[in-house]
């Protein structure tokens, strides 16, 4: 008696007790089980083999059987071909009859390929017989051997094979193993993995996660790539993955309520000294032996699986995947990734309707927002071993076909203007501008498409503000490295709004909150995304705050005059209001020639000036002052900036004696400031010690330029650059021995 269920059209077939392998591909018993239950059960779309490890075929495979079970069902029912009429005379039709029953009741079942070659044998023998029963094979011929070859042929299995069929031999199942791609997944995962490439794939880069391989592949016949990868739970062996489902089944009725925690990194520590010790008494009590190390490992993946986000966290702990797309209707296509050097990637992962659930639950519990019919939206954040990421999750009544989500990573560490120069975003030139610009206390939005890089360079110039400012930051979703900033030694304060999109009524409105954040004492403000009603807080705030200190977001738009637009016309400020705005610095994803490559570019900054009425793109409000050239893939600064007549520069110098109405000093403190970015690349490749790049190194050396410049000035009455630049140089000589 076979073990099974059906669940939303899929067929679950229990094979714990199985003696032999779980896979249809493997197993030609396994295959006839499958299809005594396929032609027992109608409406199957989908079939799950479950032991310590749940194997699941995709639709499309599940075809290839069902078509196979027709021939079956039209052979017997439809032709008839077991009925003694076509069978010949009465001196063969006995054995003939047993001979097509076993053909298809036992062969066709097991081996569909094998009852094909089988058929053709078949007919050949009995197109040969050219004696007195001659007409008895043919009838036999024509009414019984033709049909279920004809009928096998036009089934997409017997297709497929046809080229291959020279190979094939009686018991081998390897053209199976072609045809035949399930998914898997440790019984305690709610993830699915293919475990084989794709024949026509072709492997062109490998790398590791920690221990965890990545491969990357191309489709030889599109133009796309293939993210495949195998999580430490697939190598577990069969003890390790009893410890883990007995250890998960407790947890299950006995952990804790998380909320009854609330944080979310004291909930997973928690709950891994409770997995560690339920795993170590588990082992003990079951007599397995198993190392601290292993207990360790395993309360890794336990946690992961429970209180964690499961195979999220894989793909979140890649510094090269950017984005991770769980597309509508969960459970029926593959996790999509966007890679830094791949870019689109079709992943080997299926995430299932139960993972979609207890995601979405999570989402809910961390983030103290709805997801329901009625608030088909949530934004929030989440944190993993590893990575951060935003998160977008919709479902009914925006999405008609239930949940998806995609998630926005983060560096786990904040971007600097260094890690940007090596990846090309920017230039040395514009860190140093942007150095001068930040430290000159004046207003400035990134701006700059979906996707573009605005949140992550704000975070790198949040880096610039000297960790004695104290900064406020709002957002409505928690995206910049606030919690990084705080391990750094800023004095630093974060806001949480409400989202616009959301609208949770518990939270505090943008504009409310923006206004709370000025009252908060003399400050950097730091507004994640300018999106709505607050913007005319924050136009507000700039005017004040740029008289002392640096205020700065992030705004959809893909220049100046878009931002503009944006502003006055979506958003609804007046014209006068723009004014306050000092810098927009633009930031795009640009496309290669050949359309199947994208990379992000900072493409512009510029300066608004303010003797303008009513369009500053007609009236000369917008002075770019470096500017993307495609040509020659490079930030070039303007005549503008070179010459320096720009108002933003000239007013920073005003405000400091030693630079008032002195371009020749402030231009070479700029280029100093760029200099030390470079010169601090130069060491980190050179040495081969990518922490230089990093926020720790960067705030250190930013830091010791404003000691050093203090220092010299006091010496010589000047900021000579030259004498700064040799000492900081020596300074961080000593400093990275």
């Amino acid at each position: 008696m076979v073990d099974f269920e059906i669940i939303d059209g899929k067929l679950k077939i229990d094979c714990r007790t199985w003696a032999i392998p779980p896979s249809i591909e493997d197993s030609s018993a396994a295959m006839g089980v499958v299809f005594n239950l396929l032609k027992e059960n109608r409406g199957i779309t989908g079939l799950i083999l479950s032991s310590t490890v749940d194997v699941e075929y995709p639709t499309d495979q599940v075809k290839l059987l069902l078509e196979i079970v027709d021939v079956y069902h039209n052979l017997l029912n439809v032709y008839n071909i077991l009925s003694m009429e076509n069978l010949g005379c009465n001196t063969h039709a006995p054995k003939r009859y047993e001979e097509l029953k076993n053909l298809l009741t036992e062969v066709l079942r097991k081996d569909p390929i094998g009852a094909y070659v089988k058929i053709n044998m078949m007919i050949r023998d009995a197109q040969n017989i050219t004696d007195a029963h001659a007409s008895c094979y043919q009838t036999y011929l024509e009414r019984a051997l033709l049909p279920v070859k004809h009928l096998l042929e036009r089934t997409r299995l017997i297709q497929k094979i046809k080229k291959d069929l020279l190979s094939f031999r009686f018991g081998d199942r390897s053209l199976y193993r072609k045809i035949f791609n399930p998914f898997a997944k440790p019984a305690f995962m709610m993830s699915y993995f293919s475990i084989f490439v794709p024949k026509d794939f072709v492997l062109i880069d490998k790398y590791k996660i920690g221990e965890i391989g990545v491969e990357i592949y191309r489709d030889t016949e599109h133009a796309k790539y293939y993210y495949y990868i195998i999580p430490h739970e697939f190598k577990l062996s069969e003890e390790e993955q009893t410890l883990i489902n007995a250890a998960r089944e407790y947890l299950s009725k006995r952990r804790p309520l998380e909320t009854e925690v609330g944080d979310l990194r004291k909930i997973r520590d928690i709950f891994f000294d409770i997995s560690y010790g339920l795993i170590r008494d588990l082992s003990n009590s079951l007599g397995i032996n198993i190392t601290q190390k292993e207990i360790q490992r395993l309360a890794e993946i336990l946690v992961r699986h429970t209180t964690g986000f499961g195979v999220l966290e894989i793909l979140l702990s890649d510094e090269k995947i950017q984005d991770v797309y769980i597309n509508a209707p969960v459970g029926s296509s593959p996790i999509y990734i966007y890679h830094s050097d791949f870019e689109e990637c079709e992943t080997n992962i299926i995430l299932t309707k139960e993972g979609a659930e207890s995601l979405a639950a999570r989402f809910r519990l961390y983030s103290g927002r709805p997801l329901d019919e009625a608030n088909p939206v949530l934004d929030t954040e989440i944190i993993v071993p590893g990575g951060r990421a935003r998160v977008a999750a919709i479902t009914k009544t925006l999405s008609p076909e239930g949940l998806s989500f995609a998630f926005r990573r983060h560096r786990e560490k904040s971007w600097t203007f260094p890690l940007f120069i090596k990846y090309k975003m920017l230039d040395p030139l514009y860190a140093g501008l942007m150095s001068f610009i930040i430290d000159g206390g004046r207003s400035v939005l990134v701006a700059g498409g979906r996707g573009a890089g605005k949140t992550s360079l704000l975070s790198a110039m949040m880096l610039e503000v000297m960790r004695k400012f104290r900064i406020v930051v709002q957002e409505d979703t928690l995206e910049l490295p606030v919690d990084q900033l705080r391990q750094l030694g800023y004095n630093i304060e974060r806001l949480k709004s409400r989202s616009v999109i959301t609208r949770v009524e518990t939270e505090l409105a943008p504009d409310d909150a923006l206004r709370t954040a000025l009252r908060l004492g003399d400050s950097v403000l730091i507004v994640g995304e300018v999106r709505s009603v607050e913007s005319t807080v924050l136009f507000e705030a700039m005017r004040i705050g740029a008289l002392s200190n640096l205020v700065a977001g992030t705004i959809h738009g893909e220049s100046a005059y878009g931002v503009f637009d944006r502003v006055v016309h979506d958003l609804k400020l007046p014209t006068t209001s723009f004014k306050a705005l000092d810098i927009l610095t633009i930031c795009n994803m640009l496309k290669s020639p050949d359309g199947l490559h994208r990379f992000r570019k900072v493409t512009e900054i510029t300066e608004v000036r303010k003797k303008w009425k009513e369009d500053p793109a007609d009236e000369g409000g917008f002075v770019p002052l470096m500017v993307y050239s495609a040509k020659e893939d490079k930030l070039k600064p303007t005549e503008t900036l070179l010459s320096g007549e720009s108002e933003v520069l000239n007013q920073i110098a005003n405000r400091t004696r030693e630079w008032h109405g002195a371009w020749d000093l402030v231009w070479e403190n700029i280029l100093l400031r760029a200099k030390i970015k470079q010169t601090i690349l130069d060491f980190s490749e050179k040495l081969g010690r990518p922490e230089l790049l990093e926020a720790e190194w960067v705030v250190r050396t930013n830091e010791m330029f404003h000691i050093i410049s203090e220092s010299v000035l006091k010496e010589v009455g000047s900021t000579d650059s030259k004498m700064i630049y040799d000492r900081w140089l020596n300074w961080f000589k000593e400093a990275i021995k």
